[in-house]
């Protein structure tokens, strides 16, 4: 299963760079899975065993069960480098694992390639385990039992992730088929995503029946997939219209405007009245502007004040310290929002001069003012309180990963990596 989501988890080790995390849900479904081979262990065994064995042999059944799961994600993760795509990290948790990427694969059939590795290698152990049982018999039965629970439980993981809908590795090839005969990326989605809906409510029904009918934890376990298939079908929905919003609204519909202005002939005292006093009330250094006759002429910073003596701040007038206006980092109010991100990440402040079409300084863009705009095109209105946080910290409200949206949209051809400058 291919995933980017960020887990608080525990890095266990290093493979070929990658991370590998184990998330506390981990040790949760590893009692269980030992629970069940012990099970199985002793029905196998006619209950002979000492029961030290026969937990040791579930608790052995339960890690390479695991060690089954890495590998099928060292599948997704070494195709998905060849393909040109950085993998972050490998995450085993509740429901198995998930790979983090830091983008999307670009292509349809890169991702197809991506996203049928790990079945594949799932299918490979599958095959080599369940031909290796009647050796093993000869061996030691229990060794046989063993491999055949093994082979069993991967032909299981493969065949499962191969079902058709999101975030399943088989959603993911639907998704990059429909992309490739389509050309649309966002088609292929959509798609993947009601498949990845229906199956989700069919496991949930299934899980309640099998529940009533006294399946106990094998009930129980489908309707948390279910659940997890919901959530992850909300999940890309949501992104799709974040992706959208990123892309059609322009930044005309966001910007704000935490500047100040000041005549190019005042003294240089103006500037001590004004600068900054609202910044313990707005949390943001606001930008002093420069005119001259109602023209826009420069800039001018808070250094100048701690550099002069305060006892000549009335013998110099503000145009002597002024700075060109175009030194600022600037976007134009007609670009889209998604070029916004990625000036934003690319400016040491965090903060855009936004130009009007007349190429005039119209108002000011920061991730607060852009993250309130998208989530308010999503029908979120944030509670005050939570805005001023962000502002404190000049963060994207919520921690939205927006410049990770943006590569991916990048990545996948939605944008242009257009020049981010505002237009002359």
């Amino acid at each position: 299963m291919m995933e980017d989501k960020t887990l608080q988890s525990w890095e266990l080790m290093r493979i070929k760079g990658i991370p590998l995390l184990v998330h506390p849900s981990w040790f949760l479904i590893l009692i269980l899975f030992t629970w069940t081979a012990e099970a199985q262990v002793s029905k196998a065994s006619g209950a002979t065993l000492p029961v030290l064995y026969s937990w040791s042999l579930g608790f052995a059944t339960a890690l390479l069960l695991f060690l089954s799961v890495l590998l099928h994600e060292l599948g997704h993760s070494f195709v998905a480098i060849h393909e040109g795509v950085k993998v972050r990290s490998i995450t085993l948790f509740l429901l198995g694992g998930v790979a983090k990427v830091d983008k999307e694969c670009p292509t349809p059939l890169g991702s197809f390639r991506v996203a049928a590795a790990g079945p594949l290698v799932s299918l490979i152990l599958a095959v080599f385990l369940l031909r290796s049982v009647q050796s093993a018999f000869e061996i030691n039965p229990l060794l046989a039992n063993l491999l055949g629970q093994l082979g069993s439980l991967n032909l299981v993981l493969a065949l499962f992730n191969l079902l058709p809908g999101l975030p399943l590795d088989g959603g993911v090839m639907l998704k990059a088929i429909v992309w490739y005969f389509t050309g649309s990326h966002r088609k292929g989605v959509q798609v993947a995503t009601s498949t990845g809906r229906a199956l989700s409510f069919l496991a949930i029904i299934l899980g309640i029946w099998i529940s009533i009918r006294g399946g106990g934890f094998n009930g129980l376990w489908l309707i948390m997939l279910g659940w997890f298939g919901l959530a992850a079908s909300r999940s890309q929905s949501q992104m799709l219209a974040l992706q959208h919003i990123l892309n059609h609204i322009k930044v005309k519909d966001a910007f704000g405007r935490q500047y100040r202005v000041l005549e190019q002939d005042e003294p240089l005292s103006r500037l001590s009245e004004i600068s900054f006093k609202s910044d313990q009330e707005e949390h943001i250094s606001q930008w002093v502007l420069v005119c001259n006759s109602g023209r826009w002429v420069g800039y001018i910073t808070e250094k100048e004040l701690k550099d002069l003596p305060v006892q000549y701040w009335d013998n110099h007038t503000i145009s002597e310290f002024k700075k060109p206006l175009n030194e600022l980092p600037s976007i134009s109010e007609k670009s889209p929002l998604w070029q916004a991100v990625s000036a934003l990440e690319n400016s040491k402040e965090g903060r855009l001069l936004v130009f009007n079409l007349a190429g005039l300084p119209c108002g000011t863009l920061d991730r607060v003012d852009l993250g309130c705009a998208v989530l308010k095109a999503m029908g979120v209105n944030l509670p005050n309180q939570f805005i001023q946080a962000a502002k404190s910290q000049n963060i994207y409200p919520l921690g939205i990963a927006f410049p990770q949206v943006v590569a991916d949209m990048k990545s996948i051809g939605i944008v242009e990596d257009e020049e981010l400058s505002r237009s002359s």
